[in-house]
């Protein structure tokens, strides 16, 4: 899927690795009763975001956005030949899914400028890197990667105590090879790209903003997995480390761009993943742009 801008030069791209059920409902999505998912059942299930044994439905992917003068890819997905015992799926995977999406797109490695991370979970960093003679080096060898820096210092601090393969060799390779950019919440490139604090779901987790004067678009990241957290906003992930922060972020991002014109770009909404937000009843929903 491509989005072009009327109002700008900016265009986005979606590049899936994958799309497929993931965990039930009633585990991932904390708060979450059966009741309540019975009410919702229908549409969701219209809506791709739920299997017929109530199992979420999510994709996984990275948006390119294409500029003037630059090329940025957010989030960089699962990734091959990764040790992830904890997750059989994507466990020493050799799938050519990815990089086959970002050529379809007219894009190789060496296109892209930067690589902005919302933040360092496992399906977010993945293609940060490849292996290469035994070696874990960056996969985009012309972009900075750019980390927010309380969510690099947060994961660099559980390392020190724990093995941490994600971190390992995902995110230092980049390190080591002088590639990377650890940014604070002032962060933009020019007055197109700016970073907006979204923490909750880990400490230093951000959304990346795009637009010459306001926000065009908006890189959500895993601030809201499933559209059920739009209309519930005070829904949390499993994962989030902080719930209560996650439910309080979700909320102030929703009221944010409600009634405007921006794109939200979700990371893990079902396709077409991308939409605007709008009031539904007590919460809001995300609708779809075709």
């Amino acid at each position: 899927m491509s989005l072009s801008f009327a109002a700008s030069d900016m265009t986005i791209h979606r590049v899936i690795e994958e799309e497929t059920t993931f965990r039930p409902a009633l585990t991932f999505l904390s708060g979450l009763t059966p009741e309540l998912l019975a009410a919702n059942r229908t549409w969701l299930q219209q809506a791709s975001a739920l299997d017929a044994s109530d199992t979420l439905r999510i994709c996984f992917q990275s948006y390119v956005v294409r500029t003037a003068h630059h090329t940025i890819l957010i989030d960089a997905c699962i990734g091959n030949d990764k040790p992830r015992p904890q997750w059989p799926n994507w466990n020493m995977r050799t799938s050519d899914a990815y990089l086959r999406a970002l050529a379809a797109r007219g894009l190789s490695v060496d296109d892209i400028d930067y690589v902005m991370c919302t933040h360092l979970h496992v399906d977010h960093v993945g293609w940060n890197t490849r292996l290469v003679d035994g070696r874990w080096v960056p996969t985009f060898p012309k972009a900075r990667y750019v980390f927010a820096k309380q969510e690099y210092d947060y994961w660099a601090e559980l390392r020190a105590k724990n093995e941490n393969a994600v971190f390992d060799d995902s995110v230092l390779p980049v390190v080591e090879a002088g590639r990377a950019e650890l940014v604070t919440n002032e962060y933009q490139i020019g007055d197109y790209v700016r970073l907006l604090p979204t923490p909750g779901h880990t400490p230093g987790h951000v959304a990346f903003c795009f637009g010459r004067g306001r926000d065009e678009a908006v890189m959500s990241g895993d601030l809201m997995h499933s559209p059920l957290q739009t209309l519930y906003p005070a829904i949390s992930a499993a994962p989030d480390v902080d719930k209560a922060q996650s439910a309080k972020t979700r909320r102030s991002f929703l009221e944010r761009y409600c009634d405007t014109s921006t794109l939200c770009c979700t990371a893990h909404f079902p396709s077409p993943s991308v939409g605007r937000i709008k009031r539904w009843g007590d919460g809001f929903k995300c609708e779809m742009a075709g």
